[in-house]
């Protein structure tokens, strides 16, 4: 499912279903625009797969029916943020099947901006499944931007009033 990749300077957008994505990518958009840069959209499938899906046929069937679910997950996420794809902006979505990590690390070179969002994550989640952000943010050789996702207005934990709680005043 992979296009060919634009040349110059790019941003790369981290794209899944989740809603801090959706703000990455809403600001990708813009920035794009501002930056008039090409926008690269990717999507990694976590699905398990073997590493050499020509061993095994089913496997190979698997991995791709995976990127061709990335592809329905790229779509569905621009239009639900921008409407539909954007006329305005060189677009490329890429559709990989692996560690979301390393998948963008890889594709992200020197001179791109690497866009991802960071959202609000349970004690299980943080211990099974590894942050992508964190890991990027580590092992890019280019700029990262992690996009947090806003709280909602009404949830009193995420609204600073716990945070004033444990700040220290001086006076």
């Amino acid at each position: 499912m992979e296009q060919e990749l634009p040349g110059g300077a790019r941003l790369i957008v981290g794209v899944d279903e989740s809603p801090a994505a959706r703000w990455a990518l809403a600001w990708a958009i813009g920035a794009a625009r501002l930056h008039r840069m090409a926008l690269v959209a990717v999507h990694v499938s976590r699905a398990p797969v073997h590493p050499f899906p020509e061993a095994l046929p089913v496997q190979h069937a698997v991995r791709q029916g995976e990127e061709a679910r990335c592809s329905e997950v790229i779509t569905a996420v621009f239009e639900e943020v921008a409407g539909g794809v954007p006329d305005d902006l060189t677009i490329a979505t890429v559709g990989r099947v692996g560690d979301p990590g390393y998948h963008l690390v890889d594709l992200a070179r020197e001179g791109d901006l690497l866009v991802l969002g960071r959202g609000r994550r349970g004690l299980l989640s943080r211990i099974f499944l590894p942050s992508t952000s964190m890991y990027c943010a580590r092992h890019a050789r280019t700029t990262v931007v992690i996009v947090q996702q806003p709280a909602p207005p009404d949830d009193p934990e995420m609204s600073g009033e716990r945070h004033r709680r444990w700040t220290r005043r001086h006076p």
